[in-house]
């Protein structure tokens, strides 16, 4: 008798101290269930406002207010149909009519939903696999939680890298005081024939002003500090999409025009890409634009920087090539 209590004592045990470490588990992976549907939720939601102020555009057909309101607001049970309701119709959106900040950040939110999406079922699937076992499901380890469910909707198409990749940018026309326009010159990676000269300035951060981004733009690649009152416009818009370094971009860029005393350019706040792919700058005037066989950009520059020169800005921003 005591030979067997001393063999039961240690399995009962070993079998506690089991049974304790599978509640703990299925606990762990209930909570971390729980938390990835809210995130899922979260970006669901947040999918949601940004198809709202895509459908205040206009860009949208059909009824793109109503079916993000009801997306948003459905029963967990009716979720998956009404979610891909709204894929199919922010699937259905001209982007090329939206403002690039919306493209990008539509973008972003369906990239959120795909990545919360995949999160969620990946801990439905160990949540679900673990209940599944014999010894769980006969000593009822999982308590009263419920079940947890997969989510299944169509994931947005969101093309990979060959997408081009919004970029909103701050430019700034920054002239000297003979009326000469700062231009850097610089290539390529990818393609070492491939070099142009082109304005101060350039992406515009998350949640960034474009005016700050074109004032913090022109202080980092000229060392020149400028208050907001000094800076005018945007004059200009130019939409444009172009390859560098092997990505494409879809670029939406908004110049402002600035006027500095001095012709001293301090670079030494270039970047690793900025320093890597700029060999110089130089101040140009209208007439050496003109006779210039460089590229540059934006490709009206010469043609309209005399109009800047004469006139006071008229309050309009004017669309450029």
């Amino acid at each position: 008798m005591t030979t067997l209590l001393l063999i039961a004592i240690p399995v009962v045990v070993v079998l506690v101290v089991w049974l304790m470490a599978t509640a703990n588990r299925l606990d762990r992976l209930h909570i971390r269930t729980d938390a990835a549907w809210a995130a899922l939720e979260a970006a669901l939601d947040r999918r949601a406002v940004v198809a709202r102020t895509v459908a205040a555009t206009g860009a949208a057909h059909g009824e793109l207010r109503e079916i993000a309101d009801h997306a948003e607001h459905a029963a967990r049970s009716d979720r998956e149909a009404a979610e891909n309701e709204l894929s199919r119709e922010l699937a259905a959106v001209e982007r090329a009519r939206l403002p690039l900040a919306l493209v990008a950040e539509l973008v972003d939110a369906e990239q959120r939903v795909v990545i919360a999406r995949r999160v969620h079922n990946d801990a439905v699937r160990d949540t679900l696999s673990q209940r599944r076992r014999r010894t769980v499901r006969w000593l009822k380890l999982a308590g009263t939680a419920p079940q947890p469910q997969y989510f299944e909707i169509a994931e947005p198409e969101l093309n990979g890298e060959a997408a081009p990749v919004p970029r909103p940018s701050a430019r700034v026309l920054l002239l000297d005081e003979d009326g000469r326009v700062l231009l850097f010159h610089g290539g390529n990676p990818s393609d070492a024939d491939d070099t142009f000269w082109f304005t101060v300035g350039g992406g515009v951060e998350p949640d960034e002003d474009i005016r700050a981004a074109a004032l913090r733009e022109l202080h980092e690649e000229t060392g020149i500090e400028l208050d907001d009152k000094e800076l005018v416009g945007p004059v200009w818009r130019r939409r444009a999409v172009f390859s560098f370094d092997g990505r494409s971009y879809d670029a939406e860029e908004w110049f402002f025009v600035a006027t500095t005393p001095t012709t001293t350019v301090d670079t030494s706040g270039f970047n690793r890409i900025e320093l890597d792919t700029i060999d110089e700058h130089r101040w140009w005037s209208a007439a050496d634009l003109r006779s210039t066989t460089d590229t540059v950009y934006p490709v009206q520059l010469a043609d309209l920087l005399p109009e800047l020169l004469e006139s006071e800005w008229d309050g309009r921003t004017k669309p450029v090539r």
